[in-house]
C-alpha cells in the first residue's frame, strides 16, 4: 500500500509550502534593497555590482524556479478547489512542475 508521502500531490504540498516559506525568507531583503534605492545610491550601486557574479545568478535563478513553483502550485491549489477534473491531479502536478523549471531556464538564458 502506498503511503500518502510517496504521491506526488504530497510533493507538490511541500515544494509550495516550501517555497511559500523561501519567499518570506527573501522579501525582508528585497525590501531593505528596495530601501537603499531610495535613500542610499552609492550603496545601493555597490550591492547591485555584487549581483553580477555568477554565482548570485544562479540563486537569482533558483529563486525564480522557486516563485514560479508557489505561483503554479498556488493554481494547482485553485484548480483542485474550483473544478471537477480530480483524476488529472498528477498530470497538473507535472506541468506546474514543468512550468517551474521553464521559467526559471529561460530567467537563467536571458541573466547571462
Amino acid at each position: 500500500m502506498k503511503t500518502h508521502r510517496n504521491h506526488a500531490n504530497y510533493w507538490a504540498f511541500v515544494l509550495h509550502r516550501v517555497s511559500g516559506l523561501a519567499l518570506l525568507l527573501f522579501l525582508p531583503a528585497h525590501f531593505y534593497v528596495l530601501a537603499l534605492a531610495v535613500e542610499q545610491a552609492a550603496t545601493l550601486d555597490m550591492f547591485l555590482s555584487w549581483t553580477e557574479a555568477p554565482l548570485v545568478k544562479l540563486l537569482e535563478t533558483g529563486l525564480v524556479i522557486l516563485l514560479a513553483a508557489h505561483m503554479t502550485g498556488g493554481l494547482r491549489i485553485l484548480a483542485i478547489e474550483f473544478l471537477a477534473w480530480r483524476n488529472w491531479q498528477k498530470s497538473v502536478v507535472a506541468i506546474t512542475g514543468g512550468l517551474s523549471l521553464a521559467a526559471g531556464l529561460l530567467f537563467f538564458l536571458n541573466a547571462g
